[in-house]
């Protein structure tokens, strides 16, 4: 059997994929090809049954010439754009799964249905692409995030950048603005953490530069700010040997998940009924009430009603509660 993972989203959501790439490498004991945004070659690494195929948004017609020479027997996209449909169906492969509210769905020889509901996490949303197969196979499912770290990796990062434990993580940044809880809080609880005794560390992108050195500045200078300083790698090494990780509804979120981190999740401008909520060990914190969120499945770049009280209401000593229950759990 010939398998095909097409998944070219941001970090957070290749991440979530882990369940479903195991599940079908446990299924059908084979490789599995797997179409992913440049630049992610090595989330998986580790993982010898998956085959990375990068892509820089190829048009679908030179993606698909080069995905036909593979003969793939089925394809799976927990990825809803239309591009993915196009590509697929062009790429002849005989059996390709999508979700329902897909672009061109219609392209799809099976689609099962996506929905947000309460409790229900993309990770169970992606294992149900494989819900089809269950007529013809046994379908093994595992349900677990993971990505593949080895200790010498992790304690290499450690030394290499001297975090010293027990340290906590801070991740201000977001791709969205008004999923980005307000960097001058972060400031707060980092300082509130670092006079407790706590190594506190800054994580980000450089993109998230503006959060990180904003968060950092009002938190006295007390946290290490490693924003835009670490590999992928070493930046998933730094969360795992983290006692807790802080973020926005964003990427480190499900790192945290997957390498067995607990975490606090801050929700401003999305919800957790859109299902990434921490799938394991975690807290969320959001306010309740106000009938403006969500305004966006990813948030808007800047407050539709001119106030973001989403995130200016919610005061750190809110994050704080959270933050303190997990680490006496520890």
């Amino acid at each position: 059997m010939k398998v095909l993972v097409y998944q070219t989203a941001f970090l957070g959501d290749l991440i979530l994929t882990s369940p479903l790439l195991k599940s079908i490498h446990k299924t059908f004991n084979c490789e599995v090809h797997l179409v992913l945004r440049r630049g992610f070659e090595e989330v998986f690494k580790g993982f010898d049954f998956i085959k990375p195929i990068p892509v820089s948004k190829p048009s679908p017609f030179s993606l698909s010439k080069l995905l036909r020479e593979y003969s793939f027997d089925v394809a799976i996209s927990p990825h809803r754009s239309h591009r993915a449909s196009i590509t697929l169906f062009l790429s002849r492969i005989p059996k390709r799964i999508g979700f329902d509210r897909a672009g061109f769905s219609f392209l799809y020889t099976d689609t099962v249905p996506h929905r947000f509901e309460k409790r229900l996490h993309e990770v169970e949303r992606n294992l149900s692409l494989l819900k089809p197969l269950e007529e013809e196979f046994t379908v093994v499912y595992d349900r677990e995030p993971e990505l593949p770290l080895k200790p010498e990796e992790v304690e290499f990062t450690l030394h290499k950048f001297s975090l010293k434990k027990p340290y906590i993580v801070f991740a201000p940044g977001s791709v969205w603005p008004t999923k980005a809880w307000l960097p001058e809080y972060y400031g707060e609880v980092i300082k509130h953490y670092s006079s407790k005794g706590y190594e506190t560390v800054i994580v980000g992108s450089k993109s998230d530069f503006s959060y990180c050195q904003k968060a950092y500045e009002t938190s006295g200078k007390t946290a290490k700010n490693l924003c835009g300083k670490t590999s992928l790698r070493e930046f998933f090494s730094v969360i795992k040997g983290a006692e807790l990780v802080i973020s926005n509804d964003s990427s480190p979120v499900h790192v945290a998940v997957s390498v067995k981190t607990p975490v606090v999740e801050i929700y401003g401008a999305t919800v957790p009924e859109f299902g990434f909520f921490p799938y394991g060990k975690g807290e969320i914190v959001e306010l309740q009430g106000l009938k403006c969120r969500p305004c966006g499945l990813h948030g808007k770049k800047s407050c539709p009603e001119k106030h973001f009280r989403c995130m200016a209401d919610l005061k750190p000593e809110m994050v704080i509660e959270k933050a303190d229950k997990l680490l006496s759990a520890t």
